[in-house]
């Protein structure tokens, strides 16, 4: 292959390495309540040994002070909601994971959960639901500019 193939090939190449970037659901991410549109937290988002996981970083303007997971069982119950890991056991690539859980720390129930990274990584749609994907709900939160101050 001579230089120029390499090179023309490289530019095919790099719009899609720049996509593969822009879709990846890591990331700081601003949940927003899907009833009152409000900002509720941040959430950080990792892919760990391919798993998805999403850790509640931060509320935003919280009830109370210091909250806890008062519905929550198990582990979890009496927990600080703050630094709890509240999105886990995805699987997938790319802009698609699917086949995990997500807790809803008001109510303390655990949901099946699938997220899609939308709009050119600008949101993230999470869908909770019981059983059939059908039968639930769906937040899209928004990417938060890590770099910003």
């Amino acid at each position: 292959m001579n230089p120029a193939h390499i090179v023309a090939l490289l530019a095919l190449c790099l719009p899609t390495l720049a996509l593969a970037d822009a879709v990846s659901p890591e990331g700081q991410w601003r949940s927003i309540d899907d009833e009152t549109g409000k900002p509720k937290g941040v959430v950080e988002v990792r892919i760990e040994e391919g798993e998805l996981s999403g850790r509640l970083l931060r509320l935003i303007e919280p009830s109370e002070p210091d909250p806890v997971c008062k519905a929550c069982e198990g582990e979890r119950k009496d927990q600080p909601i703050e630094g709890m890991v509240i999105l886990w056991g995805l699987s997938g690539s790319g802009a698609d994971w699917d086949d995990g859980k997500v807790l809803d720390p008001e109510s303390g129930k655990v949901y099946d959960a699938s997220v899609t990274v939308i709009d050119g990584g600008a949101r993230l749609e999470l869908r909770g639901y019981m059983g059939v994907s059908w039968l639930g709900r769906t937040q899209v939160w928004e990417r938060i500019d890590t770099a910003a101050p």
